[in-house]
């Protein structure tokens, strides 16, 4: 498709089948937690600057607090089980996913 020079691939989560062009995986905060990665929406353009570790989206900080106001609280998918217990009990990437 050739979009692999142009576009990258960020998440706040675990992903397969990345492997052509820039991937960013793991993102923290998550979205589940309100980070800014949940306020993304397509065509926003995201400055990736390895050298420092970081992401900016080109938003104003009014439209980030904006955006993060409209979300509907997160609910988790899983309702029960292991996965359930899981989305329960354990914490972010950026605090090693480790049971709280």
């Amino acid at each position: 498709m050739g979009k692999d020079k142009k576009v990258a691939l960020i998440t706040d989560g675990r992903f397969s089948g990345g492997s052509r062009g820039a991937a960013i995986g793991h993102v923290s905060p998550e979205a589940a937690t309100r980070g800014p990665i949940a306020a993304l929406r397509d065509g926003d353009i995201i400055k990736i600057d390895i050298p420092n570790y970081k992401l900016e989206v080109e938003l104003s900080d009014k439209e980030m607090t904006e955006r993060l106001a409209q979300l509907a609280e997160f609910e988790p998918k899983v309702k029960t089980g292991y996965l359930r217990y899981y989305a329960e009990k354990v914490g972010p990437a950026s605090t090693g996913a480790v049971f709280k």
